[in-house]
This record gives C-alpha cells, structure tokens and sequence, in this order.
C-alpha cells in the first residue's frame, strides 16, 4: 500500500498540538508497518530526522502554504498534480486540510472546529477559509479521525457527517514527561521562579486559552491569599491579542507573573514537572495535551468544565468554569492551601495518565486509515 501524507507541519523546534499528533503517530506507524510505502509531502525544506524508515520517500512540493491564498494554492493545484503523478492508494491529512481536486481516496483528521464555535478569535480571511472549506474536507473524506469524543459529536451536529465515518483517536504525551524529585524541583524553580513555588500555563498565547481570565482569577488569587506564589506562562506569543496585553497590564500582581516563551521538550517537562499545578482553563480545546502531561509529572491539574477537557481530565482534575474568574481563582487556592487535595489529584492522575499514550494514538489512527483503505 502507497499513502502520501500531508506534513507540512513536521517543522524542526516548532512542533505544537497537531505537529505533535503528526510527529508521534507517524514515528511509530512507518516503523511498524515496513511493507507499506509513505510519502511525506512538505512544504519547505524538511529535517533529516523526519525521515523515521527507510520506506518514506520525502517531497518537497511548493509554495509553503502559511496564508488562505497559499493553502489554496497547495491543495487544489500542488497537491492534486502530485498525486496525479505518484498514485497513492490513501491521501492523509494530519491537519485536517483535504484537496477537492483529487480523485484520490483521502482521510483528514479534525482536531477540533474552534473556528465554528469562535470565529472572532481567529484572522479574518484565515477563519473565511476555514468556515468554507472544512465543512466540504468533511463531506469528501472518506474517513475521518479525531482526537475526542467532544470533537466527534461536533462534527457530526455542525456538519451532518454520519458518526460512523469519524474514528476517536486520542493524543498521547511524550515518555520525558516524569515526576521530578523534590531537589530536581528546586533547581527548577532556582532557575525559572527565583526559588518560589508557581502555578504554569502551557501552550500558544491564543485568546482561547483563556489567558485574560487566568490573569483575573490570579489576581484575586492573590489579593485574598497573600503569599509568594509566582504564574509561568509557557509559549509562544504568536497569538497576543490588545485585550490579553491590556488584561495582563490591569493586573495588580503583573510582577509574579513570568513569561518563559517557546521551551524546548525537555526543558518543558522540567518547568512542568516542578510546578505547584497546571491552570489549564481555555473555553475550547479539542483535546488539551497539556493535562496528560501534567498527570505524568504528578503535577495537579485545574482545568476547564467545558469541551473535550472533562473528557480527558476524569476525574483528576478540578473543574472549572473558564468564564468565571472567581471560579479559577477558588480551584488556584485549594490547589496551594490544600496538600490533601493535591495528593488525591495526583493519585488520580497517575490512574488516568495510562489510558493515554502515543503508542495507543498511533495504533488506532492505523486501524482508522485501514478502514479508509477499504472503503
């Protein structure tokens, strides 16, 4: 079987949410699976260490599709005219994004439809892109994965997509991710937090991370229990908006807050692994990687009541609600008043951490392109 793959996503140093996915569940399916051939279609000049076996055959098909007018460019004329040319049994989409051009047979994986939900929070013609062409990706794929339950019932409510085409296959979380000892934990926090115990926030500076409530709710955190507690904020600022500045500068603890920007994985599990609980409380995510790793660190979770998030929290985290700052801010102090609290949570989190793997991703995202195969 020959499937082409679209990874335009396989950047070196910049692997997030649906990198990953792709990373993780790709490194293990061409290995496994030696008597099949894959070609991994890239967008721009690729690192070595994409290449997993020896049965990829890399492509480099042009332009880099980083703007509306690009990916439609990518898809519906690069895309088609190489698979023309190379005749895949299976064309498969890691981030969804699908050529109406091609006759070949094709399979997307949905991480989530945010945009659907809040398309303000998106650039305009980015989120006209979407809005426009998911919903047809959803109709012409022949199969579909996606990486929750929640996300499978919003396909299928928001585009009519008959349930027993999509698969749930659920993300995983890097083996480095591992509890740390407690001098492990202070030589992070001499690092990071001037020795002083933090809660951390991971991911892309987005608004549907829900920063400008986190800020809130640790400003009242603060001003009701005084103490020394500090606020990491882990990622990339691609996605600062005026409001999360303005929020940020309306605070009266804006000094206990850190911004560590873009870590690597190893350094990321570290400041993790040291840190007092995870406040993960964005008001949409498809699944939330951040919360297994959490469990596999021993670190608390506090996330948000809403989404895929109790799915995949269990219960091993406090639930929140994310539009409610005193909400988080209640959850913030029982995660540092209470030691009982945060050993029950970890306790959970060590149960629940088992049902996710990367293993587990890759092999059921295999058995939903079999089933796309023969379709």
């Amino acid at each position: 079987m020959n499937i082409a793959i679209n990874t335009r996503l396989l950047i070196q140093n910049k692997l997030e949410g649906i990198g990953w996915f792709t990373y993780e569940s790709l490194k293990r399916i061409t290995v496994q699976h030696p008597e099949h051939h894959f070609y991994f279609i890239f967008d721009r000049e690729y690192n070595p260490e994409f290449l997993f076996s020896d049965n990829i055959t890399p492509i480099i098909q042009f332009p880099q599709a980083r703007h509306p007018v690009l990916y439609y460019t990518w898809f519906e004329f690069s895309i088609p005219e190489l698979l023309s040319k190379i005749k895949p049994d299976l064309f498969l989409s890691p981030d969804g994004f699908l050529s109406l051009k091609t006759t070949v047979p094709s399979m997307a994986v949905f991480h989530d439809l945010n945009f659907e939900h809040y398309p303000q929070d998106i650039p305009y013609w980015t989120r006209r892109y979407y809005r426009q062409f998911f919903p047809r990706y959803a109709a012409k794929a022949v199969r579909i994965a996606t990486v929750s339950t929640y996300s499978k019932t919003d396909i299928v409510n928001q585009y009519k997509v008959d349930p027993e085409k999509i698969d749930v296959v659920y993300d995983g979380a890097h083996e480095i991710y591992q509890p740390l000892t407690i001098p492990e934990k202070e030589r992070v926090r001499n690092q990071y937090s001037r020795g002083l115990p933090y809660f951390i926030f991971i991911g892309a500076l987005h608004r549907r991370k829900n920063l400008i409530n986190l800020f809130r709710a640790f400003d009242l955190f603060k001003k009701s229990n005084p103490s020394a507690v500090q606020l990491l904020i882990v990622g990339a600022k691609k996605w600062w908006t005026s409001d999360i500045e303005r929020a940020y500068n309306q605070m009266t603890y804006s000094y206990d807050v850190i911004f560590t920007g873009r870590l690597s994985v190893e350094e990321l599990s570290r400041v993790l692994g040291a840190a007092l609980a995870l406040t993960y409380v964005s008001y949409f995510e498809g699944f939330g990687i951040p919360i297994v790793e959490a469990f596999r660190c021993d670190v608390p979770v506090i996330t948000s009541n809403v989404t895929s998030m109790p799915e995949v929290a269990g219960d091993a985290a406090l639930l929140v609600d994310p539009f409610n700052p005193e909400s988080i801010a209640e959850a913030l102090y029982k995660a540092y008043q209470y030691e009982s609290i945060r050993n029950e949570l970890i306790s959970r989190g060590q149960r629940r951490k088992n049902i996710f793997s990367w293993q587990q991703t890759a092999d059921r995202l295999w058995e939903s392109i079999e089933k796309a195969v023969k379709s």
